[in-house]
């Protein structure tokens, strides 16, 4: 049997995961954005309604695009991954190339992570003070 590897390249396996990973992403994205001011205001407005789109409709909204599309990409992403891991040296060598460059990069990471969490957060916040 020839392996999932040969039968879907990386780069269409991953364009189709991001395909139905996207309707769950606009979801917490809705989300978020309905959260950070009244609804009477875009985008929050505009959110609101895709927020009601989903609830409006349970079993597409809910079981077909937020449970069954991401558990879709989990399980066709688990197989993919292990399957590749057996068969490709280069991928077992770059990951351990990257634990490397994490161990002895690991304080250069965290400042990396922690500026462009609080660059996040400020921007959020600017976002806030303008809109209110």
């Amino acid at each position: 049997m020839q392996s999932i590897q040969m039968k879907i390249p990386r780069r269409s396996l991953a364009a189709v995961e991001v395909t139905l990973v996207l309707p769950a992403v606009l979801f917490m994205t809705a989300l978020f954005l309905r959260s950070i001011q009244p609804t009477e205001f875009q985008p929050s407005h505009t959110a609101q309604q895709i927020v009601d789109w989903y609830a409006g409709r349970p079993h597409l909204g809910l079981w077909v695009l937020l449970i069954a599309l991401p558990m879709t990409v989990v399980t066709m992403g688990v197989v993919w991954l292990t399957r590749t891991w057996r068969n490709d040296a280069d991928l077992r060598d770059s990951a351990i190339k990257l634990l490397m460059i994490f161990r002895s990069q690991g304080s250069a990471l965290i400042v990396f992570a922690t500026t462009s969490l609080a660059t996040a957060i400020l921007a959020i916040v600017a976002l806030h003070l303008l809109t209110n």
